[in-house]
């Protein structure tokens, strides 16, 4: 592969018989040996044999769904022993030079492969090129959102620059002195950069691509971008426990995915395939033999798209992330849980009650918690805004209310966020 080239390796124009011929081999080698190291797999999989597996109804019946709130409470079980619960075949020490926190906390290991969660990919997509600086402003905190740019970008042979977030004035004196070509981050934080350098009147001219994800960047931000800054803005659907899933192209026509995933969608909440092209929940199964996840929900909403991608890609696409199936929400590239909302009362008794809503204003999106509690000091706020972002590294307005003002509709996360 050279950066010059259309596609990142052979793979991408596979046939689409080769390449489920080939995911369903490296799925049963993976298996196999998944069996003598995992305690989940080797648990769901017990004395069956892995070659009986040769289609994707074959995979259905040997596996079920993993949804994320199965993970955290596996992880819960046996946190001191197996804190990947029982997934991961990885020990701590050379082979796990990282792990990472999400949320929840939910852990997740990273393997020693260079572009271990396959982001080259997608920034290869995004014409991004060997001797690029890409200005990386995803968090370096805890968790691996900007690891997985940073050795995407690395496996392309680009220098990075570890930004991080926060900081906006320093940020742009760097990206005004180094000039970078590329920036990674969330579009919402690109857009504050870029409107503060306007501000201020700081030129940067050598920015011309960014690979956003975290969070939705419908298509008029992107054409927002594109006119008002000149900055080509490429998507790209990633977890933390996944890596990449699917990854927006230069034809503008959905997501392809990527060539080491098995996508299904199903009735949200539910475990059958929804007819194609209607929209349901997310399944999938990586092929990363340090963190086998099989079957897992990312909890979010898509649909297939028919036909190959215009780019001569042949992986299937999916239209983007069009809604969540379970009570979570992300937020700027963090996942907000029911549970995160259970610990801030285990951790403050002086709430009774509290919920979570979100608006997007001004192209950046807004978290209102509201608390019901008997103490009404300025100091019990303050303690409310640092326990929640303490919890989910998220900041919230919080408000006050009385007792009983909050309804008991057990819904306690409420995302009214409208993308134009």
């Amino acid at each position: 592969m050279t950066p010059e080239n259309e596609y990142f390796d052979a793979r991408e124009t596979r046939s689409s018989d080769a390449r489920t011929s080939q995911q369903l081999i490296s799925l049963r080698d993976l298996l196999e040996r998944a069996r003598t190291q995992s305690t989940a797999i080797a648990k769901t999989l017990g004395d069956r044999d892995v070659t009986d597996i040769s289609d994707l109804s074959a995979l259905e019946s040997a596996f079920p769904i993993t949804r994320k709130s199965d993970l955290l409470a596996r992880q819960r079980e046996n946190i001191q022993q197996e804190p990947f619960g029982g997934f991961s075949t990885l020990v701590t020490g050379p082979h796990m030079p990282r792990l990472f926190a999400s949320p929840g906390p939910i852990y997740e290991p990273q393997g020693k492969a260079t572009d271990y969660w396959r982001m080259a990919r997608a920034l290869h997509a995004a014409k991004i090129k060997a001797k690029d600086l890409v200005h990386n402003a995803f968090s370096y905190h805890m968790t691996p959102g900007a690891f997985m740019f940073e050795t995407g970008a690395h496996a392309l042979g680009c220098t990075v620059f570890p930004a991080g977030t926060g900081q906006t004035e320093q940020q742009l004196q760097a990206m005004q002195e180094l000039k970078p070509n590329v920036y990674c981050g969330t579009p919402s934080f690109l857009r504050i950069l870029l409107e503060k350098a306007k501000t201020a009147n700081i030129e940067l001219p050598s920015l011309r691509t960014a690979s956003v994800s975290g969070e939705a960047c419908p298509a008029s931000h992107v054409k927002w971008f594109a006119k008002e800054h000149g900055v080509n803005v490429f998507q790209t659907y990633a977890t933390a426990d996944l890596g990449l899933i699917a990854y927006e192209t230069s034809a503008r026509e959905g997501y392809v995915l990527d060539e080491d995933v098995i996508v299904e969608i199903v009735e949200p909440g539910g475990t059958q395939p929804v007819p194609f092209g209607e929209i349901g929940e997310v399944i999938v199964t990586v092929l990363n033999p340090s963190y086998p996840l099989i079957r897992f929900s990312t909890g979010d909403l898509s649909s297939f798209i028919p036909g190959p991608c215009p780019t001569g890609r042949t992986s299937p696409r999916i239209k983007g992330w069009q809604g969540r199936a379970d009570p979570s929400i992300k937020v700027r590239g963090m996942f907000v849980h029911p549970s995160s909302l259970d610990q801030l009362k285990r951790r403050i008794p002086e709430v009774l009650q509290c919920r979570i809503t979100v608006n997007h204003v001004n192209a950046q999106d807004h978290i209102t918690l509201s608390v019901e509690s008997l103490n009404g000091d300025s100091g019990f706020k303050q303690s409310m805004e640092s326990a929640f972002r303490e919890i989910t590294k998220l900041r919230a307005e919080v408000i006050l209310v009385a007792p009983g003002m909050l309804p008991r509709d057990s819904k306690v996360i409420l995302d009214e966020r409208v993308f134009r």
